[in-house]
Order: C-alpha cells, then structure tokens, then sequence
C-alpha cells in the first residue's frame, strides 16, 4: 500500500487514507470524506472548497483489495440460502439479514476459522434459533483500510471445506396435531392448561393445528387417538401429560406401540426433564412435560423450531442443550433475548 500527494484533479480513483474534516462555521463541523473513501470526479469541486488542493492518496498494490470490495467478497462467499447482504458497503462493512423466516444456521467452525485468520472477521447471531424475515443475523468487516486478495482466498478454502457459514432454513412442517392426556382433564376434574399453552406456540410458527383431542390414562386409548391424528396428516403431533414416573403416566409406552422409535426419554434442559422425541417413521412426536403448562420457556421452545424447519434430532442434539440448558427463572421472561439455550 503506497500514500502520495497529488493534486485532487489526478486523484479520482485513489483512496483517502484519513477522515478530511469540513469547517462551515456556526453551521457544521465534522468529516465530509471518510476514511476509505474512492475519490470520483465529483469530489473534486467540493474538495477544493475545503482549501484541499492536493490530497494524500493510497494507491493499490495489484494483490490488494480496498476494504469494502474485501467486504463485498466475504460477502458472497460466506452468505448461503435464505441470507442476504446489504447493498450499500461503506468502510469496509457489510450486514446479513433473513430473506425469509426459518431456522438461523451457522457453521460454527468455519466461523471459528474465518475469524482466526485476522483482518476479516464475522460477527453472527447464535446457532439454532428461530428468525424472522428481515432480521439481523450477522455483521462482518474488513478491519485494516487495505486487504491482501490472499486472506480472502484462504476464506474461499474454509468455504470450500464447510458451506456457506450462515444460512437459513424455511419451515418444512405444516401441519400438527394437538393430544393432551390425563384423567382430570379428561373427566373434567380440572380445567386443560395444555392447550391454552401450547397452541398459541404452534401458531407463532404458523401451523395448521388439525385436531386437539384429550384422552384419559389408558395406554391403549392413547395409542388409538394418535393414529386418528396421524391419519388426519399431522406432520408433527405434541403429546402432553403422562410423562412422569407414576403408575398412571402411560403416554409414552402408548407413543412406543404405535410402534414409534423414541430417540430419548428425558432431556439435560431444566424446564423440561421430562421431555419424549420419538419418531412414527419420519413424523416427529414431542411429549411435552407437565412443566409446559405453567413456564413459559422450556425445552420445547428450543427443540421445536428446529424440528418445523425439518432437522431430525438425535440423542446427541438433546444431550447437546444441556450447556446453557438452565433457564434463569427471570421474573420478566424475554425469550429468546436470553443465555437460555445457548450453550
């Protein structure tokens, strides 16, 4: 990178090294060419205004990039499906937002070797969290005024190893269905506080709720009311109630005779120890702990995006939210603007 003076008619095309302040007084005082800037050839009457006859300008070494082409490039190199980056790049910065809502994904170690190589670096939201259309997800930047054209072929190599870093992925769940057991609600004991719960939640992600049917603690009446559902073309089916140790919680020897696989009964996530996923062959089947009546954040607000956008947990995903699985009971909840889940 070479700084010279030249006249400011000789100028258009090199780069401002420095912030060039303007003087107008009782009117305005402050940098009018920023750093970085490109000098055009309309710059130049204002430039003589400021008494700028000759400037200092940077001239580019053929293996140099200025830093919002840098920006530019890292740009179209780390964005994947459902990203977009902002058309204006100035100083060297560019932002990411969601094309669509989904499911916010991040190659976490590409990310990790992104930023390790200096002089670039990408700043994103976290991991497996729900987002909206037009929502912020990631901010990157160019750090020096000038970058070497070979830092970014090193970040096209950590793209050709791990994808795209940052992408989204649409919904792929339409449709749910909705059974709530339990003998007291069942023969009326006790009012349901499942549903009033829980649907609001499946709304949120904009799905058709088919059914909500209540079945008392028979295994076998549970079993049958599942197959109804399924039958109706739920694509996801949330089971409450029965989910304890007790004698009387048969619901999930009910979601095994289906026969469904269970990848795991219990989860590291507190609200939520109680939790079920199974899978009736790929239909996903969450048994929603007693807890889902009364907190409003458990483990079924961590799984359940990822589940409608199409991703099939394993044992490892649920053992995974145990780091940052603790819920801090706040007493105004602001999920998902909080540690929960974000281990």
């Amino acid at each position: 990178m070479k700084a010279r003076q030249v006249p400011v008619e000789e100028a258009i095309g090199m780069i401002i090294p420095h912030d060039l302040t303007e003087v107008r007084p009782q009117v305005f005082k402050g940098p009018v060419f920023k750093k970085g800037h490109v000098i055009t050839e309309k710059d130049i009457e204002h430039l003589k205004k400021m008494g700028k006859d000759h400037i200092y300008a940077l001239e580019l070494e053929p293996d140099e990039l200025h830093e919002d082409e840098a920006a530019q490039q890292l740009a179209s190199l780390v964005a994947g499906e459902g990203v977009k980056a902002s058309e204006e790049i100035n100083e060297g910065k560019v932002q990411f937002k969601a094309a669509y809502a989904g499911l916010f994904k991040v190659q976490t170690q590409g990310l990790l070797a992104l930023n390790t190589l200096g002089e670039i670096i990408l700043a994103t939201k976290h991991n497996n969290f729900f987002v909206h259309q037009g929502e912020v997800l990631a901010a990157g930047r160019a750090i020096p005024l000038v970058v070497k054209r070979g830092l970014l072929e090193e970040i096209q190599k950590i793209i050709d190893l791990y994808g795209p870093l940052i992408r989204v992925k649409r919904p792929a769940i339409k449709k749910a269905a909705l059974v709530i057991t339990g003998n007291e609600v069942y023969y009326g004991r006790i009012k349901d506080a499942f549903a009033p719960a829980l649907l609001p939640k499946l709304k949120h992600f904009a799905l058709d709720v088919l059914a909500v049917r209540f079945c008392p603690d028979d295994k076998h009446v549970i079993k049958k009311t599942l197959e109804q559902v399924l039958g109706l073309g739920a694509e996801l089916v949330l089971v409450t109630g029965g989910m304890s140790v007790d004698p009387d919680d048969v619901t999930r020897f009910a979601v095994a005779d289906l026969p469904a696989h269970i990848v795991t009964y219990g989860s590291p996530v507190l609200p939520g120890a109680m939790f079920l996923l199974a899978y009736y062959q790929d239909i996903p089947i969450i048994g929603v702990p007693a807890c889902g009546m009364y907190y409003r954040t458990t483990v079924l607000d961590l799984v359940l995006p990822r589940i409608i956008c199409g991703e099939k947990l394993t044992k490892t995903d649920i053992a995974a939210l145990g780091h940052g699985g603790l819920c801090y009971n706040c007493k105004d909840c602001r999920f998902p603007l909080c540690p929960f889940g974000r281990g």
